[in-house]
């Protein structure tokens, strides 16, 4: 019987073992790392939710005092229950309702929750955001973009008031009185007696109006005048013709001077008061002395008429 070489002898049984093992570990692990990583998803409902033909964000479109309608898509990859909390946040939040604040998404399942975005009757004609928020009992959240577009006539209306000025700061207010947002845009103008002393062309400020939204501002001027009677203008501009203007007064008196002038005035006062003073108190002397020389005659008077009637 010919010999065996080294290279025909037959596995031995610690070799088949580990190419079982490693046969078992790729088609087992896999699967489990794939389940566990995929994790819970939350997104809008509708063809294709789940893959690249999803939409990234719900959209909404209506007139004020309307109800639009839209769903939720969560899905559950894992091997237990997933119970979620749903709420709205942004602008757009306060007006979200859902069909169920807490849902309870089975295994391997996908629930459609059906949510409602109502809008009031003072809602803004324009564009404005928010977020469908899912939190699960771990803490883990996902949100979901939510853009809405109100239809309905837009006002865009801007005034600039309390305009006071004090020392080298300028301070004013902008209000929107319209029904859109509004970046608005500021030039300022300072005459004196002998001439402009200030003028900065229109610049866009870092600051969005929202409607109805009022906000204090302040503008510096180190190079205020020392001694001048100035006015102040300040334009305001913003989108579709929005623009306003107001004024105010100054005057710039040199401190040092006026505080030496008033201790002279005060000085001047005191000398012509102490005069006064000294001048009337020596006319009460001499009066004093006249009427103590006349006393004695007037007295005789009477004994002497006495005598002649005896």
């Amino acid at each position: 019987m010919p010999r065996s070489t080294p290279y025909e002898r037959p596995p031995s049984t610690w070799y088949v073992r580990l190419l079982v093992a490693l046969v078992l570990v790729l088609l087992v692990a896999p699967p489990a790392a794939a389940d566990e990583g995929a994790g819970w998803t939350a997104r809008p409902a509708g063809a294709g939710s789940g893959g690249r033909d999803a939409r990234p964000y719900v959209y909404l479109e209506g007139a004020p005092e309307t109800v639009l309608q839209d769903r939720l898509s969560v899905t559950n990859p894992a091997r237990a229950p997933l119970t979620v909390r749903l709420r709205g946040d942004g602008r757009a939040g306060p007006w979200l309702r859902f069909a169920a604040d807490t849902v309870t998404v089975p295994a391997r399942t996908r629930a459609d929750v059906p949510f409602a975005l109502a809008l009031p009757g003072n809602a803004t004609p324009g564009d404005l955001t928010g977020e469908i928020v899912a939190s699960a009992d771990g803490g883990e959240e996902r949100r979901v973009p939510v853009r809405v577009r109100v239809g309905g006539p837009t006002l865009a209306a801007l005034t600039v008031e309390d305009v006071e000025v004090s020392g080298r700061t300028i301070r004013y207010a902008l209000v929107n009185r319209g029904n859109t947002p509004l970046r608005p845009r500021l030039a300022v103008r300072a005459d004196g007696v002998f001439g402009t002393l200030l003028d900065r062309p229109a610049r866009p400020l870092d600051v969005e109006l929202a409607p109805g939204r009022r906000v204090e501002r302040t503008e510096p001027w180190p190079e205020a005048p020392a001694l001048d009677s100035v006015t102040v203008r300040l334009r305001v501009a913003a989108e579709d013709g929005a623009r306003d203007e107001a004024t105010a007064s100054a005057v710039y008196v040199p401190v040092a001077p006026v505080a030496g002038g008033g201790l002279l005035v005060l000085g001047v006062l005191a000398v012509l008061g102490t005069g006064v003073y000294r001048r009337r108190t020596r006319r009460g002397a001499r009066e004093a002395e006249a009427d103590d020389e006349l006393q004695p005659a007037e007295e005789a008077r009477p004994l002497a008429k006495a005598g002649a009637e005896s």
